[in-house]
């Protein structure tokens, strides 16, 4: 009976550490984009230089810096969308050059503008958005504007819409997205009260699921401290 008790107990503490190890495993952050040693200038002027951080699974990454710092030129370097810059920007530890077609594929970009044709619906809009981009799941379109409040405005075209209302059918993509980065410049912009709770709620939910966030804004965003990290462009560069 002692060798089958010793046995069991052994047992179970082999579980245990199992458990914990699983559990750990889940909870330990992967890394997934660095930026090495970032230099960009426009105008003959410096917005950064040796600027270099990484992005970790979980985690929001907030650009901070004064009007005409460098954020949207940033993020657009990171999105592909602007090559005046030198350094590196590696995704999953590969150059991003290396893994383009991957890296572009795992990240959904949302500007600062609404992003939306005016002549088209809502409904049209995101049909089209998710033809561009293998992330956007199609056939979340309906369900997506009503997480937005559009519901009902579906086939109203987007020029008959308060500035709000559109910025609303940009950033339905992100609750039509499976790209685990999300990019997005001044998200807040023109939502009312109950918008900006309801896309901070969505964020949080996004890094708890194993995503990343990197994103610019004025707003004090209420998320809690240890899922956010802020970086501050106007301290990168002597002017």
């Amino acid at each position: 009976m002692g060798h089958i008790f010793i046995s069991t107990v052994c047992c179970l503490a082999q579980s245990i550490v199992c458990y914990n190890l699983r559990f750990c495993s889940l909870l330990e952050k992967v890394l997934m984009l660095e930026v090495n040693n970032l230099f960009c200038e426009r105008d003959e002027r410096v917005l950064f230089s040796g600027l270099s951080f990484n992005v970790q699974q979980r985690e929001i990454v907030q650009i901070e810096g004064q009007n005409g710092s460098g954020k949207t030129t940033l993020l657009r370097i990171l999105c592909g969308l602007c090559s005046a810059y030198q350094g590196e920007i590696c995704w999953q530890g590969q150059a991003v050059e290396a893994v383009r077609e991957d890296y572009f594929a795992s990240l959904l970009y949302v500007g600062h503008q609404a992003g939306v044709k005016a002549a088209l619906t809502p409904t049209e809009n995101l049909h089209w958005m998710s033809r561009l981009h293998p992330a956007l799941n199609l056939e979340s379109i309906e369900q997506a504007l009503d997480d937005v409040g559009l519901y009902g405005y579906e086939d109203v075209p987007c020029h008959m819409l308060s500035a709000g209302q559109q910025r609303r059918v940009g950033l339905a993509r992100l609750h039509m997205s499976n790209a685990p980065l999300w990019i997005l410049d001044e998200p807040f912009t023109a939502l009312d009260k109950k918008g900006v709770a309801e896309k901070e709620a969505l964020l949080s939910g996004h890094i708890k699921q194993g995503g990343s966030v990197i994103l610019t804004t004025h707003h004090d965003l209420r998320i809690p401290d240890e899922q956010v990290r802020s970086i501050n462009l106007d301290t990168l560069v002597q002017r």
